[in-house]
């Protein structure tokens, strides 16, 4: 069977799904508990380099099978929990997936305390905007490398400080956080017990603007949101320790034996239908050891100690209500390493047709490589399609 055939067969079976609508909203008149989740499987196919022959990675996935639980008392207590069955049962004893976790939510929030909202808990950091985005409400299969969760932890146990006004237009959040990311789940700190600080500030005008990246309310006036977001960690380690297993992500990165500052900004905006999105992240990363594997295989002997890493992504959108379909494209930049040649660049497409509302959808994702970085295991594959389905129950 040719890729034209089976595609063609695919989008026929996505096409035909059934559709159904449930959501079960409790309630005594102080207290009040809703019941959501959702369901998403896509099948992903790689074009392999030459000499390439093993096409594991050609296969269907159940990618989310949650359950949301949100809850309201009084409107002074807010709390959230979130379970994805498909990825806990995928990390229960391997590295926890920081794009996709299987505990995803776990948290309270205590709010009306003066201008000040507390939340404690499990639950996504403040920190880049289009990590905070939910995945149900972007037309991709997966976020940009930079966000994804190997580079800085998107998730940790902690406590943040909330606060907004000018009609919300203004939000700022701060806290303070074990600093190893989903592994907190699992136990202790490491050995040195010190945090990590997070802050982030949104700006929106000409009125608050929501962490979605697709216009599908058609703003009928011009809006822009802009974010600023910075973050701190310092992990001295004793020598002979290591970090927990899972913690340091796919390039080693993500939790380093020494210290750790990141910040970035961002900019989005909407008009008609049409939105954009552009991101850029930079880290600064000083090990306490001189002969770290981040000084290894690098082009320059005189590193001044410290390593940078970062990135950038623009993307651009456009959502027709008359045709439910988005259409989106995105270029993204990731250098792992400033002191190595090269960076990761890629390029995607992605197409999304609504089936009830916009959070349930046919998604489409194109994936192009156009260059690798020279520190990184190079990529089986330069090409890579997803499709499949997602449906959520709300």
């Amino acid at each position: 069977m040719n890729r034209v055939i089976k595609y063609a067969i695919l989008g026929t079976a996505l096409i035909l799904s059934q559709r159904v609508s449930a959501q079960l909203t409790l309630s005594n008149g102080a207290h009040n508990l809703e019941i959501s989740g959702g369901i998403s499987w896509y099948y992903n196919q790689r074009f392999l380099k030459e000499g390439e022959t093993s096409k594991h990675k050609d296969r269907h996935r159940l990618r989310d099978a949650q359950i949301q639980i949100e809850g309201r008392y009084r409107n002074t207590i807010e709390y959230e929990l979130q379970v994805d069955f498909a990825d806990l049962a995928r990390g229960a004893t391997g590295p926890i997936d920081g794009e996709n976790p299987g505990l995803m939510d776990a948290y309270i929030v205590f709010k009306h305390l003066r201008v000040i909202d507390i939340k404690v808990g499990y639950g996504k950091t403040p920190y880049s905007r289009s990590s905070q985005v939910p995945f149900i409400y972007t037309p991709y299969w997966q976020r940009v490398e930079m966000v994804r969760g190997d580079i800085f932890a998107r998730r940790d146990v902690g406590v943040t400080l909330m606060s907004s006004f000018w009609k919300q237009r203004i939000t700022l959040q701060a806290g303070a956080y074990n600093g190893i990311g989903e592994l907190s789940l699992r136990g202790d700190n490491d050995p040195s017990g010190q945090p990590e600080f997070i802050g982030r500030v949104d700006v929106a005008f000409p009125s608050r603007y929501r962490y979605r990246d697709i216009d599908d309310k058609v703003s009928p006036v011009p809006m822009i949101n802009l974010g600023a977001n910075i973050r701190h960690t310092n992990k001295q380690l004793p020598s002979g320790t290591t970090l927990p297993p899972g913690s340091i992500g796919e390039y080693n990165i993500k939790t380093i034996d020494g210290t750790k500052t990141g910040y970035g900004f961002d900019v989005s905006a909407q008009y008609m239908g049409f939105s954009a999105q552009f991101e850029m992240h930079q880290f600064i990363m000083e090990p306490q050891n001189p002969n770290s594997f981040l000084f290894q295989g690098t082009d320059s002997e005189f590193h001044e100690g410290f390593v940078r890493a970062g990135g950038y992504y623009g993307q651009l959108n456009y959502f027709s209500r008359e045709l439910s379909t988005i259409l989106s494209a995105r270029y993204e930049a990731l250098n792992i390493n400033d002191l190595a040649e090269g960076e990761l660049q890629r390029f995607s497409i992605g197409v999304a047709y609504q089936l009830r509302g916009f959070d349930s959808m046919i998604k489409l994702q194109y994936f192009n490589v156009l260059a690798e970085e020279a520190l990184i295991d190079p990529l089986r594959w330069n090409e890579q399609v997803r499709i499949g389905i997602q449906y959520n129950f709300r």
